[in-house]
């Protein structure tokens, strides 16, 4: 059994990203920008946010972090059109989830596509699906470059995903059926209403946790040799942490690990892949804007 690292594999990435930065600056070319609105006070947003800012200072991006503690939907639709229209701003993203009085769709759709550095647009994800030049998805895209990175063959290989949200579980399906690498797999999508899923996931090859369940996959339901990425990040309470909850993913680490061939932990797997991903759409935010 192997770890999939995402915490040792996104500081590589940083490192090569800083070194395209250095090179901008030094051509005399544009410091990328990013940007990110982060509205209340959900502690797992706040951490995720800093995360991204300290990975701009890391690599060298100027970055800005704009807070609310409390924001109409109109007022939030108006800062987002401010930021579309910010040349010095080369991406931004609004962090999820947001306020119930606010419609994340609508915000969504609000986006410049070509500062949508989380690849939740529709166009950059209609784009996603006819493999044109677009931003996508982070996670998704955090996760192909995390089996990439450690030679994971995956064309021909059965996989399941399991969730199909539009942020992870549903584009992910299709990256990973496209006609490129990694790709080329025979994918299942699996959701609450599927049937015999225990059956299905022991047939995979490659199986991809993204259900927000708490050790959902187990032991039990794992062949030899598979490849397990782990996408959940559920709180729990745990006393024996000193800020009182532990980080658990969709899957039994403990008692599935030893049967795998490669497995992602939580924390340090995706999670870090995904800022990683996010820091790539930015710089890559510049080119498709022609800066």
């Amino acid at each position: 059994m192997q770890i999939l690292d995402g915490k040792a594999t996104a500081a590589q990435i940083r490192l090569e990203l800083k070194g395209a930065v250095e090179k901008r600056k030094s051509n005399g070319e544009k410091t990328p920008h990013l940007a990110a609105i982060l509205v209340g006070n959900d502690g797992g947003s706040l951490t995720y946010v800093n995360a991204k800012v300290k990975a701009c200072e890391q690599i060298g991006f100027d970055s800005s972090l704009i807070k609310y503690d409390d924001i109409s939907e109109a007022e939030l639709l108006a800062k987002v059109n401010e930021l579309n229209n910010d040349e010095n701003i080369d991406g931004f993203i609004v962090q999820l989830p947001l306020p119930s009085h606010i419609d994340e769709l609508k915000i969504t759709m609000a986006i410049d596509p070509l500062k949508d550095v989380d690849g939740f647009h529709p166009e950059n994800l209609g784009k996603m699906v006819l493999s044109l030049p677009c931003f996508l998805p982070a996670t998704p895209a955090g996760i192909l470059e995390l089996l990439k990175r450690y030679n994971i063959e995956t064309s021909g290989k059965d996989c399941i995903v399991i969730g199909r949200s539009n942020i992870v579980g549903m584009p992910l399906s299709i990256m990973l059926a496209q006609n490129s690498n990694p790709g080329n797999c025979t994918v299942t999508l699996a959701h609450s209403r599927t049937k015999d899923l225990k059956e299905k996931v022991a047939k995979a090859d490659i199986i991809i946790a993204a259900i927000g369940k708490p050790n959902f996959v187990t032991a039990d339901m794992i062949k030899e040799g598979a490849v397990v990425v782990d996408v959940g990040t559920t709180r729990v309470e745990d006393s024996s942490k000193k800020n009182g909850w532990a980080l658990k993913g969709d899957v039994d680490f403990e008692n599935v690990a030893p049967k795998c061939s490669f497995i992602t932990p939580v924390p340090g797997g995706v999670g870090p892949m995904t800022i990683a991903s996010l820091m790539i759409n930015t710089l890559r935010s510049m080119e498709l804007r022609g800066k």
